[in-house]
């Protein structure tokens, strides 16, 4: 054994790498709990039978396991000939409600996360507060520290703008204000 390794399972003869007072039976899967498939739905979570097993789970709640046997394709044969299609039983689905909420739930619509850093609007506040449209003369200014391009900087107004219609707003009517009040 050079360099301090050791081989696996060397930590005692026979104990299986466990401590030397640990002589209890070794499960294979620990003191963990069981791993859910579905851990992220909590409607499959609350309708799951855990004396099933997950076909059968899944076959209760209207759900399939693999979705190329839940909905086979025709195999087409040559020459267009009448294709017969074994009709398979179709299983009873005795917990309808769970696949009910699961499509009312992926109906919602998504919520837009979308937000702005607020270096970003910091940065364009003040390019339009010391510039107002001159967008060379921005691209030109000490704080702008990423060397934008004219074009760059108006898009990133524009992102502004769309995201924050409000306050893109009343910034514009302070700007208008201060320039009165001085002018």
């Amino acid at each position: 054994m050079r360099g301090g390794r050791r081989r696996r399972g060397s930590s005692g003869e026979g104990t299986g790498g466990r401590e030397a007072g640990d002589l209890g039976p070794r499960s294979p899967a620990g003191d963990r709990p069981p791993v859910s498939l579905f851990a992220g739905s909590s409607h499959i979570r609350h309708a799951w039978d855990h004396a099933k097993s997950v076909r059968q789970n899944l076959a209760e709640m209207g759900l399939a396991l693999d979705p190329n046997k839940a909905v086979p394709l025709r195999k087409r044969k040559v020459k267009a000939m009448e294709v017969d299609m074994e009709e398979r039983p179709k299983e009873l689905v005795r917990k309808p409600y769970v696949l009910n909420e699961l499509e009312a739930e992926a109906s919602l619509p998504e919520k837009k996360d979308n937000t702005l850093s607020r270096d970003l609007i910091d940065y364009v506040r003040y390019m339009v507060e010391n510039h107002g449209e001159d967008y060379k003369a921005m691209a030109r200014d000490e704080k702008n520290y990423y060397q934008d391009t004219p074009k760059q900087i108006r898009n990133k107004i524009n992102v502004y703008r769309r995201f924050y219609p409000a306050e893109w707003q009343a910034f514009r009517d302070s700007l208008q204000k201060s320039k009165m009040e001085v002018g």
